[in-house]
């Protein structure tokens, strides 16, 4: 009778700690945004943070949603060094700057799509996430007859609703695996440093349009990248489209036959 005894009590407390579990969870759940769903869901969507590749390839992403001060010299500076990168755009700079979003597109690079109000995009629902996507890649595609096909989310926020609207509206949900850390203003060396001893094939690097040092960091990483035998290319031309798959760091990785 003891024996029973202890067997039911045992399983009484793994009943209550589940429980416990389960409502800890879901308070979590509730501060947080997050889908309690996907934490025991297997899969889990993910954005494209980089690309295996065997060839030595690299694309620089600038992210562009307060000021433009920059914009042109960084255009400049990407004509000299014959490289085509991709601009990820935030609705309302769009509309201030509609003559750079044309240039951009002009001068050969990707024009993505950074949100409509630069919002935390998992506190929406998927019909505001679509809004937010589609009102921004409209205004773009007007501009430059061209529909946008990269989506980047503000402050890299994302869930699996969002990258599953990203693909129901025709776009690739993008990340990168080397954040320059230019909005932190550190000087131009730490962003060197840190960009081209964490470069590898298939890399996806991030910057800001308006970060304070750009006009002299950019020119010196675009060197030392190609001094280092990278070939420097648009998001668009780096990722693949089509059989794929994504490891469980993002990395996006092609389906041989």
């Amino acid at each position: 009778m003891k024996w029973i005894y202890n067997k039911h009590n045992v399983t009484f407390r793994l009943v209550i700690i589940v429980g416990i579990l389960l409502v800890s969870l879901v308070y979590v759940s509730f501060k947080t945004n997050v889908n309690v769903a996907e934490v025991f869901s297997q899969t889990k969507e993910l954005p494209i943070y980089s690309v295996e590749t065997e060839d030595k390839k690299i694309a620089l992403s600038f992210d562009a949603a307060w000021g433009d001060e920059f914009t042109m010299n960084i255009l400049e500076t990407l004509d000299k060094y014959e490289v085509k990168s991709t601009f990820f755009l935030v609705g309302f700079w769009v509309d201030k700057y509609p003559d750079h979003v044309k240039e951009i597109a002009k001068r050969g690079h990707d024009v993505g799509n950074h949100s409509t109000n630069h919002p935390y995009m998992t506190k929406l629902s998927r019909e505001q996430m679509s809004q937010e996507i589609n009102i921004t890649g409209n205004k773009i595609e007007k501009l430059i007859n061209k529909k946008p096909i990269l989506f980047r989310p503000p402050f890299g926020d994302y869930n699996d609703d969002l990258v599953q609207v990203c693909k129901e509206n025709g776009y690739y949900t993008i990340q990168w695996d080397i954040d320059s850390l230019d909005w932190k203003e550190l000087g131009v060396q730490p962003v060197v440093d840190r960009v081209v001893r964490n470069a590898k094939n298939g890399s996806i690097v991030l910057f800001h349009n308006n970060a304070k040092y750009i006009k002299e960091y950019l020119p010196i990483i675009i060197e030392r990248l190609q001094k280092d035998g990278f070939e420097i290319v648009p998001i668009s031309e780096l990722i693949y489209k089509d059989n794929f798959k994504m490891d469980n760091t993002g990395r996006q990785i092609l389906i041989k036959d």
